[in-house]
């Protein structure tokens, strides 16, 4: 089994923001949208966030300090190997979806209940061009989830009676088993096997549903995207997903946003990179030219004497910014192209110029190109 901490990358003694931060890390690394569906990626990606549960919890690292992942079992989410992927995904969503300023849509804390009673959260992918992140954008989306059935009302019973108290666990949804060891006596609270911790059971069960309450639906959903996500971000829409079992309530759908890459730019948060090829004697001479952005092709002027590498800003052409006012820039990167064949005229002219034309700089008097990028980023 892998230590918690090494999982996370972290040392023994980290403090609860460099656990957090280390979580988030490793949590956008192995996230399933990431890497394609990778079950690999998505396993890995579950063992992270087990990891960041219990070390982000003083009494659950107390006990794991202690005893190890045996100290762990019956604790809620983690008796038997139950934490799932989709446990990971609530914490993420519960910890990271936040945006600020969108409380009713992003990321909030996830609501908690009894895991038999509430539906689960349903995952969906919705692809995003750049365009649409620049603007925002309203989606009516179709979406096959539980609802109640029709049949028996959501009860699961078909004689109408609904549920009664479970003979297992007497109504607790719980079941305790005692356990001794080295270290003593445990008292282990699993849930109850016969009514996956509801308390109750269906003794007639509805014919269509077979006593869950639900049957399967298609639903149209509508989707507010506001302007400036990435990949990273998601939405959750409350209340409209699964409906719980037995009429239990809903749960909510996580909309995972999927910002396809626009061949044109390289994204750095809200700003934009181009690259625009130039002639010789564009370079030389300086020259007007149509560069396109994510709106539409504006004129750039290219200074004489520019350089390959030399990045020229277009101040609110990027795209907005998420979590305040105004937008980003898009940096146009020259680049000075060589041609590979020429025509016997300029065979003859670039001949001349050779014959004319100065030597280049030292390469100590120039700067290179990565440095010129970080200068254009940096600079307000």
């Amino acid at each position: 089994m892998t230590d918690y901490y090494e999982l996370l990358g972290v040392a023994r003694d980290a403090s609860a923001d460099e656990i957090k931060k280390a979580y988030r890390r490793r949590a956008l690394e192995y996230h399933p949208d990431r890497n394609a569906g990778s079950k690999e990626a998505e396993e890995r990606f579950k063992e992270v966030t087990e990891a960041y549960e219990v070390l982000r919890d003083p009494d659950k690292r107390a006990r794991y300090d202690r005893y190890g992942k045996e100290g762990l079992k019956g604790r809620p989410g983690f008796s038997g190997g139950g934490f799932d992927f989709a446990d990971a995904v609530e914490v993420f969503m519960r910890d990271f979806g936040g945006f600020g300023g969108f409380e009713d849509l992003f990321g909030r804390s996830a609501r908690r209940g009894p895991r038999s009673s509430t539906g689960q959260t349903l995952r969906i992918k919705l692809p995003l061009t750049l365009s649409e992140v620049a603007h925002g954008v309203k989606k009516r989306l179709r979406v096959s989830l539980l609802d109640p059935c029709g049949l028996c009302n959501g009860t699961g019973s078909a004689d109408g009676k609904g549920t009664v108290r479970c003979p297992t666990c007497g109504g607790t949804g719980e079941e305790r088993i005692v356990q001794r060891s080295v270290f003593g006596q445990f008292v282990s609270v699993t849930v109850c096997r016969s009514c996956q911790g509801e308390g109750t059971i269906v003794e007639q069960q509805c014919s269509r549903c077979h006593g869950d309450g639900r049957e399967r639906a298609e639903r149209e959903i509508e989707v507010e995207v506001p302007a400036g996500v990435s990949s990273e971000h998601f939405i959750t829409l409350r209340g409209q997903g699964n409906a719980g079992p037995r009429g239990g309530p809903r749960g909510d759908i996580a909309v995972m946003l999927d910002v396809e890459d626009d061949p044109r730019f390289a994204r750095e948060g809200a700003d934009l990179l181009y690259e625009l090829t130039v002639t010789f004697a564009q370079a030389a001479l300086g020259a007007d030219v149509d560069v396109p952005t994510v709106e539409e092709p504006v004129s750039v002027k290219v200074p004489a004497g520019v350089q390959t590498g030399q990045v020229l800003r277009l101040r609110g052409m990027g795209l907005p910014h998420l979590q305040a006012r105004g937008r980003g820039d898009q940096l146009v990167r020259v680049t000075v192209w060589t041609p590979e064949r020429l025509t016997g005229e300029q065979e003859s002219l670039f001949q001349k110029l050779r014959a004319i034309e100065s030597p280049p700089p030292s390469r100590t008097e120039t700067k290179g190109f990565w440095s010129r990028v970080k200068e254009a980023f940096g600079s307000s």
